[in-house]
């Protein structure tokens, strides 16, 4: 509840236009709560469940149960700018959740990785993940008692730093994926069994 209070606050603050037909449709606020819910549930699950595969299956579960927000936080456009950018943080780490999610499902049907790599992908990318959600809880600095003191600058100045981190780390968990699957693209190779790695992230991927 009060990750909700203070997000619906921050673009309210960030002076977001209710008038549109679109808010009445779509509460960004609301949306932008359950995307950092639906996070930090993942990151949770990730470090209390240790069976890999039981593991990934609540993650995807969390995951679907929240893209709702996720998708329905893409197509909100009734925003002004200074609202926009916070807007984009919190989809870039509903974004990084869809990452993990696609990519880790397609590592647990490759044979080229062994479970205790599958492991360490995994906790790689709850990691990665928990670092992006931190992030956004800085966010929280701008509707305090201490934020609410800070002019338009100011909260300018925390939005654009906390989103150019939480950018680095979505380059990040991309660059992660990119690398991991080369890696297996690679033992394929010398295996002289490439198709099949193809086939499962897509002939057309830039990874090799």
């Amino acid at each position: 509840m009060k990750k909700l209070i203070f997000l619906a606050s921050i673009i309210v603050m960030l002076g977001l236009q209710t008038v549109k037909a679109q808010w009445v449709v779509t509460d960004p606020g609301n949306l932008a709560s359950g995307i950092l819910n639906s996070a930090n549930e993942i990151v949770h699950t990730s470090s209390t469940v240790s069976n890999v595969i039981k593991n990934f299956n609540e993650v995807k579960k969390v995951y679907e149960q929240g893209k709702e927000y996720y998708d329905k936080l893409k197509a909100v456009n009734n925003l002004v700018k200074d609202a926009r950018k916070v807007q984009q943080t919190v989809l870039l780490v509903g974004n990084v959740s869809e990452m993990y999610v696609k990519n880790f499902g397609k590592m647990m049907n490759d044979p080229n990785f062994s479970p205790q790599e599958l492991a360490a992908i995994a906790n790689g990318y709850s990691t990665l993940l928990n670092e992006s959600t931190e992030l956004l809880k800085e966010l929280k600095q701008i509707v305090t008692a201490n934020g609410l003191s800070l002019n338009d600058k100011e909260r300018m100045d925390i939005i654009d730093r906390v989103y150019k981190e939480v950018k680095d780390y979505h380059n990040l968990v991309r660059y992660f994926t990119n690398k991991n699957i080369s890696v297996s693209y690679i033992r394929a190779k010398e295996k002289n069994n490439t198709k099949r790695v193809l086939e499962l992230y897509g002939v057309d991927s830039k990874y090799w």
